[in-house]
């Protein structure tokens, strides 16, 4: 058996956890559970975005970003505020703020309280894109989403999956 730091740093009891928890040994079919939800996610992502590229609209990443800041009073967030609601890192979500302020639909706005930081705002030409989107992004989640489970299961998936994100994302 190799050296592993990470495991021979902790108490007896820490590294059977470790050990126990192999591929398959999930407890009541969490892992099936975890991997179902996975998959799905990505199949019916990657139809909405084909269906999103058919139309002649941008990613759908763009309208995650668009979105979050026309939810927001001011129509703007901090950069670190928008990188955690859109679920990018920071380097990532900068990429992405660059390709939308060069297609002007957002802009940078300098924080005035802290200099090193800025502000993403949502231009009037991106709602209007997001706006633009909506129709095939929402015809996306009813088809390849909504379609497929009741009101009443959509209402437990979308209490259990707040718990976990809670419980993984503390305030």
């Amino acid at each position: 058996m190799r050296y592993n730091p990470f495991v021979a740093e902790r108490t007896s009891e820490e590294r059977a956890k470790l050990r126990a928890v192999r591929e398959g040994s999930l407890e009541q079919g969490r892992e099936e559970a975890w991997r179902a939800l996975i998959t799905a996610h990505a199949a019916a992502v990657e139809r909405i975005e084909r269906e999103l590229s058919e139309a002649g609209l941008p990613p759908l990443g763009w309208y995650d970003v668009l979105l979050e800041l026309w939810r927001v009073p001011r129509r703007r967030l901090r950069m670190h505020e928008l990188a955690r609601a859109v679920v990018l890192s920071r380097s990532g979500l900068t990429r992405l703020v660059d390709r939308l302020e060069k297609e002007s639909l957002l802009r940078r706005e300098p924080d005035p309280e802290d200099g090193r930081g800025s502000f993403a705002v949502l231009t009037d030409e991106g709602a209007r894109m997001r706006e633009k989107m909506w129709p095939i992004y929402a015809e996306g989640i009813a088809k390849h989403f909504g379609a497929h489970i009741s009101d009443e299961e959509a209402e437990f998936l979308t209490q259990v999956l707040r718990r976990v994100r809670s419980a993984a994302r503390p305030s």
